[in-house]
């Protein structure tokens, strides 16, 4: 994989970035190029609001927003919600209607999102909302969109179809089906999770894939622990060579599998959704069957969901874009990252995974940017 190498690819790197079109990842940045007293949307006052319990990645992606701000001359407040709907939707009720200026809303229910936050927003006209992961759907399931709201995504497709396509290419070259044990959940679990079934639905129709059962977790608040002792009493009923690999949706449930899978002697690839500092261990440990992660860089999450909020903030919707397009949109997807086992090292952490992953990870060529941002911020 790409490295920074040598002083004349550092200048031109550095040169890239000065520019916003370089391949500096989240990781690096620091403090603002600018200055925020520059900033038009210096003073105003945003939320972060996840409804998923605190975890390393989303950690990441808070603190970045926090930073992004700060960088822009804005102040963020941080809301884990611990998955709960009901807590979730009052954060952003109580937010709403207090002083804050624009919300960034993570991992909202498709079930509720848009009738809530359209109705939102005809009280609180004045609000900009950024979504990311949530899909909007109306009561008969109809997706939509909300006038004004940039929907957010990863590419959960991509995710899906990159991680098969290692399997198939890579990991199990000489099969023309292979042999898949998926480890997902039922259907309209969260939108992420749709979406990647999507990628993954087409490989099954093209044939390349067979699924040979369907496993997950039995209590999701403790999923680690729960995807251990299913995956366990799973592979107990497969002889030496049923499965070719096995396909994980969640990097949380990746981890009770591997252990699992280790702990029964089998040698059988596990490929996985997102990464995290547990994932990269457990990739590194010898002969690990942990063979790679399809995955955005969090910081990177954080700081485009800002950056969107603040163009909102400003009335600059022309300048969100998508990756690689110049054409104003509402809905925005980052590209997704393959990080395979064998181009980490023992040094190899979530904080300097930059060094080696390839360069859509954390490329600041995914931001939206305009020319104040960049005096601010710097690209």
């Amino acid at each position: 994989m790409k490295r920074r190498l040598g002083a004349v690819c550092m200048i031109v790197i550095l040169l890239l970035v000065m520019t916003g079109c370089g391949t500096k990842p989240a990781g690096d940045k620091t403090e603002p190029m600018g200055n925020t007293q520059n900033s038009p949307v210096s003073g105003k006052k945003i939320a972060y609001i996840l409804n998923m319990p605190s975890s390393e990645i989303f950690q990441l992606c808070a603190n970045q927003c926090k930073k992004t701000a700060e960088n822009l001359g804005m102040t963020c407040d941080i809301f884990f919600s611990d998955g709960d709907d009901t807590t979730f939707q009052n954060y952003i009720s109580t937010c709403a209607a207090g002083d804050y200026d624009g919300l960034y809303l993570s991992h909202g229910g498709q079930d509720y999102s848009y009738t809530f936050l359209t109705k939102l927003l005809q009280d609180y006209p004045d609000l900009k909302i950024v979504t990311f992961d949530t899909q909007f759907k109306d009561a008969s399931g109809q997706v939509q969109t909300i006038d004004g709201v940039t929907q957010f995504f990863q590419d959960d497709a991509g995710f899906a179809t990159g991680l098969l396509d290692y399997i198939c290419e890579d990991l199990c070259p000489d099969k023309e089906t292979v042999n898949i044990l998926k480890v997902w959940v039922g259907p309209n679990y969260i939108a992420a999770f749709d979406r990647r079934e999507t990628g993954y639905q087409e490989f099954e129709a093209a044939g390349k894939i067979n699924t040979v059962e369907v496993i997950g977790p039995t209590d999701y608040n403790n999923a680690t622990a729960s995807m251990h002792d299913v995956m366990e009493a799973t592979l107990m009923r497969y002889e030496e060579g049923g499965i070719d690999a096995i396909w994980v949706a969640y990097d949380a449930y990746a981890q009770g599998c591997y252990q699992a899978l280790k702990e029964s002697g089998k040698d059988i690839p596990l490929v996985s959704v997102d990464i995290c500092n547990m994932d990269i261990q457990y990739m590194l440990e010898a002969d690990s069957q942990w063979k790679a992660c399809a995955c955005t860089d969090f910081k990177a999450n954080g700081e485009q969901g800002v950056r969107i909020l603040a163009l909102e903030l400003n009335g600059d919707y022309d300048a969100i874009t998508a990756p690689g397009s110049a054409d104003a949109t509402n809905y925005i997807e980052m590209p997704a990252t393959l990080i395979t086992q064998d181009i980490l090292n023992t040094n190899t952490t979530i904080e300097n995974i930059y060094d080696v992953a390839p360069d859509t990870y954390g490329n600041v060529a995914n931001y939206v940017t305009s020319d104040w941002l960049k005096e601010c911020i710097g690209y």
